[in-house]
């Protein structure tokens, strides 16, 4: 007899039960525990009363199996609508990807080095991180593993600079609204604590897994969080003192956010955008599983096929990789913060 019998019989529930319910469906582990029955313990005294528990007293309550494949019902029913909701306005991050990558794989080495070099350059203005950087390059290029790291490089840029062309807009709209700060912190704390394979799966069955958006929308929605977080932060941290002078001056509040707190914020949305850059890097190696190319399709080879030095090679490719955008980010908001003090 199941340990809940007696609680639905004492509350009148039983007929209920006996009509409603259906025949229990075994699962494989219920047909392992009655073929082990004789040599099984006894289960737990007081069991959670969880949907098996109480299935097992009433069948009309489902079990944890029905529930979960509920919401997959649910979802597959609103695939397709929403489906037609989502391709229209993501079709263009599938066109930048696949730019992107045409446009590494179609450039010789030897104009897209230099162009990458005049960059680093441009945005640091140190020697010493656009030395390091050619160094890594030199490095990567050397052990045949410059393609992938420049197809992981074109990806992580192209999801970084949608994240920013977002994030900061959204950041400041929370900024300025105390009430769309509390609707959207939640949003971006669920983002922030899901696992990231688990951006993986709604989207799987959304897109095909040939099309660059299946992988460019999960790094996104990953990477964005700090961006948002930072540049709300930022404006919010901007001495009043600073705001009521501006208000003082008879500044619009477009002029005061252009000319006064975005400026006095930028070191904090730079942070922001160097954390969402590491970010989108990270997710990168997760997308691969989806087709994202690059230096993570060698890491998972190595773990596929067990080949230790491809995966351990690759991984010092990622590891190189995320240094380099570190170092020149930081240098970059270096710069930003000593023309600010000029």
């Amino acid at each position: 007899m199941a340990y809940y019998d007696r609680t639905f019989d004492a509350l009148g529930l039983r007929d209920w039960c006996d009509a409603t319910g259906g025949e229990a469906k075994l699962s494989m582990a219920d047909l392992l525990a009655q073929a082990n029955a004789g040599n099984a313990e006894d289960g737990p005294i007081f069991p959670f009363p969880s949907l098996d528990a109480l299935h097992e007293a009433c069948l009309a309550i489902p079990q944890s199996r029905d529930f979960v494949a509920s919401v997959e019902s649910g979802f597959l029913a609103i695939k397709d609508a929403l489906k037609l909701v989502l391709d229209p306005p993501t079709q263009p991050l599938s066109w930048m990807l696949e730019w992107a990558l045409q446009a590494v794989n179609a450039v010789p080495w030897w104009l897209i080095l230099p162009l990458l070099f005049v960059s680093v350059w441009y945005v640091s203005r140190s020697r010493a991180v656009t030395a390091f950087v050619i160094l890594v390059f030199a490095c990567l290029g050397f052990i045949d593993h410059l393609d992938p790291a420049l197809q992981t490089l074109s990806i992580v840029l192209v999801c970084t600079g949608i994240s920013i062309l977002f994030g900061v807009p959204i950041g400041i709209a929370m900024a300025k609204s105390d009430g769309l700060q509390r609707t959207v912190l939640p949003v971006l704390d669920l983002l922030q604590t899901l696992p990231t394979f688990v951006y993986l799966i709604p989207l799987i069955f959304l897109f095909s897994v040939t099309e660059p958006k299946l992988y460019g929308i999960a790094i996104i929605a990953y990477a964005i969080v700090p961006v948002i977080r930072l540049t709300d932060l930022g404006i919010r941290l901007v001495d009043r003192d600073v705001v009521e002078a501006a208000d003082a001056f008879g500044m619009s509040p477009r002029q005061k956010l252009w000319g006064v707190e975005l400026p006095l914020a930028l070191p904090n949305i730079m942070a922001g955008i160097n954390q969402t850059i590491m970010m989108s890097l990270a997710m990168v190696v997760i997308a691969s599983l989806v087709s994202a190319p690059g230096l993570g399709v060698l890491v998972l080879r190595g773990i596929r096929n067990l080949e230790l030095g491809v995966g351990l090679i690759a991984g010092l490719g990622i590891v190189l990789l995320a240094i380099v955008l570190d170092r020149v980010s930081k240098a970059a908001l270096e710069r930003v913060s000593a023309v600010q003090k000029h």
